[in-house]
């Protein structure tokens, strides 16, 4: 008895999509080849979502799994198992979607609360399965529901606080539930609503300004801020002005201010009441008129030379009868000049500063804008030189010059003249500085600077400050007489030479062997120098060449030359002498000797 299982399906009717309450069946079919007829057990086993849900046995290929009712937890993935014989096949999953979630349930911790207290509340989907999504709402008449969404992962009921606020009295709550099927997602209906009444822990207060809420400067203002309240316990009253707090009191139902108005007092003041989580809030406006204006301080000048005469006069517009003070204001404090309307005073440097007035009209002071003067020294003769030290520059070298002003109020503006053609206008304190970039050798070498501020005695000008254009070596050359070959004990010269170079030039000249040796060196106000060597040896046999420099502090080196020293015409024949003699007597001898032979 030999079979195979050829597929296992799975399907639902009416339709994997339904409304809740409709009822399903969820059918198992197996296809099997038998090689001949028999009979055999089917042991059916129903899954959603991978957990067994219905389980049977039969003789048949079918088998149905039942739900007469649905529910919207009856949604997801479907599959079947259909065990024979010792073997097994598993259908493909099939997802069915029961639309139409359960109503939640909401319920509340309580309902009487007071303002500044939570309302707890509980809204549970008792038919769904998690994940889920709860929508809690608070509802109050005239207004826009205030909604907090929940998830729940796990779990099929959620928890949520709205805090009671001032205002709050009868509030309602609902809540609604929604999940996610395949991407979509689908809502509850709402809950039934909830009533929760709030009682009052105490009454909104009440804030009065006395005698009116409209001032003149200089007025005593009165502020009175109460309620009522059950218990007094806990209690707090705050007076407020632009989140300034005024004054408070704890454990009392009144509140008393008082001030001398001002202009700065206009606006809103604010009484809050708080006991413990509640809080109440009034307002009022509050208007004070103005007594009198600022007062204006005047200058007879506001920039001047120092020991000439200033005048500061104080005012007030359209007003009469108040007491100035003219003050000079520092960093740290303020320094009060006289008690009067006018001052006149001879200035130096050092009253360079702000000047302020006072007015003072029963008890209120009012200070004017501050006015700046500035007093200036003049400047005193600029001293130009050359950044560097020494007044010079090498051929194509920048040069930097500085300009300063010994004296003088600041700013000082500084310009620079190359000849009598403006190079640059600087501003600064004590002084500047200008490069120049565009040194030639045919340029001017003429420089000065001058120095002015906002004294009325004008420029003050520098001395004139002569360049010195230092024009680098080039070219250096080395020659000799004789050249090349020099006798022994002869004298020779050396000439060493440079094509351009400012005066004076360092010449110096070396003999190199094994080591450089230094000869000769000497600094000439010329192009050349000639050094005569005298009575030359063999030793002095080797390379020559010169350095030259100048204050380019540039090293130019020539070309090497050879010198070879020979042995001199006289050494030569001494040599000769002495070779030639001893081979001649031996002729002469070899001569007679055999003369002598041929007579015997």
């Amino acid at each position: 008895e030999v079979f195979t299982f050829n597929t296992v399906e799975i399907k639902v009717q009416p339709s994997v999509k339904v409304r809740k309450g409709a009822p399903i069946s969820v059918i198992c079919h197996a296809d099997i080849s038998k090689s001949t007829n028999f009979q055999l057990k089917h042991n059916f086993t129903f899954f959603k979502n991978g957990k067994l849900v219905f389980r049977t046995v039969s003789d048949n290929e079918d088998a149905q799994y039942e739900i007469p009712v649905t529910r919207s937890s009856d949604t997801g993935e479907y599959e079947c198992t259909v065990e024979a014989g010792g073997k097994t096949k598993s259908s493909n999953s099939l997802h069915v979607w029961i639309t139409g979630m359960s109503k939640p349930i909401l319920t509340a911790e309580k309902k009487e609360v007071l303002e500044g207290e939570v309302v707890k509340l509980r809204c549970e989907l008792p038919e769904e399965e998690p994940p889920l999504y709860f929508f809690f709402r608070k509802i109050k008449m005239n207004s826009t529901p205030k909604e907090k969404p929940v998830f729940e992962a796990y779990r099929n009921f959620s928890v949520a606080e709205f805090s009671v606020e001032e205002g709050d009295n009868i509030l309602q709550f609902d809540c609604f539930g929604r999940r996610s099927v395949k991407l979509e997602f689908e809502s509850s209906e709402h809950s039934n609503k909830t009533l929760v009444t709030v009682k009052e822990p105490f009454v909104k207060p009440t804030l009065k300004a006395g005698p009116s809420s409209n001032f003149t400067e200089g007025d005593r203002m009165q502020f009175e801020c109460s309620t009522m309240v059950a218990e007094m316990r806990g209690i707090e009253i705050i007076l407020q002005k632009n989140k300034t707090i005024l004054k408070s009191v704890r454990e009392k139902k009144h509140l008393k201010y008082y001030a001398v108005a001002t202009l700065e007092d206009s606006g809103e003041y604010l009484c809050k009441v708080e006991q413990g989580k509640a809080s109440k809030t009034t307002k009022l406006h509050v208007v004070v008129s103005e007594l009198f204006p600022k007062p204006i301080l005047a200058a007879s000048m506001s920039e001047l030379d120092e020991n000439k005469e200033l005048t500061l006069s104080c005012s007030i517009n359209g007003f009469q009868g108040a007491n100035f003070t003219i003050l000079r204001k520092k960093s740290n404090r303020d320094v009060w000049l006289k008690k009067s309307r006018n001052v006149t005073m001879r200035v130096n440097v050092n009253d360079t500063g702000s000047y302020t007035c006072k007015a003072e009209v029963k008890g209120i002071v009012k200070e004017s804008k501050p006015v700046m003067i500035n007093v200036y020294a003049p400047v005193s003769k600029p001293i130009l030189s050359v950044v560097s030290g020494l007044p010079e520059v090498v051929l194509g070298k920048p040069l930097q010059l500085i300009c300063r002003a010994m004296m003088g109020t600041p700013p000082i503006t500084f310009t620079f003249y190359k000849g009598n053609k403006v190079q640059k206008i600087v501003t600064n304190d004590t002084y500047a500085t200008f490069l120049d970039k565009n040194i030639t050798q045919n340029d001017k070498k003429e420089y000065k600077c001058g120095a002015r501020n906002n004294h009325t005695s004008g420029m003050k000008t520098s001395n004139i400050l002569n360049i010195t254009v230092i024009v680098p070596i080039r070219n250096a050359s080395l020659g000799s007489n004789p050249y090349g070959e020099v006798e022994d004990g002869s004298e020779t010269a050396f000439l060493c030479s440079v094509k351009e170079g400012s005066w004076p030039i360092h010449f110096r000249i070396f003999r190199k062997t094994d080591h450089e040796v230094l000869l000769f060196e000497k600094s000439e106000n010329a192009d050349r120098v000639v050094w005569r060597k005298e009575a030359m040896n063999r030793q002095d046999t080797g390379t020559y060449y010169c350095v030259a420099s100048n204050r380019a502090n540039v090293d130019v080196k020539s070309r090497p030359i050879t010198i070879s020293v020979i042995l001199a015409t006289w050494q030569k024949g001494v040599i000769a002498a002495f070779v030639l003699i001893p081979i001649a007597g031996a002729v002469v001898f070899a001569s007679w000797w055999f003369l002598f032979k041929k007579k015997k």
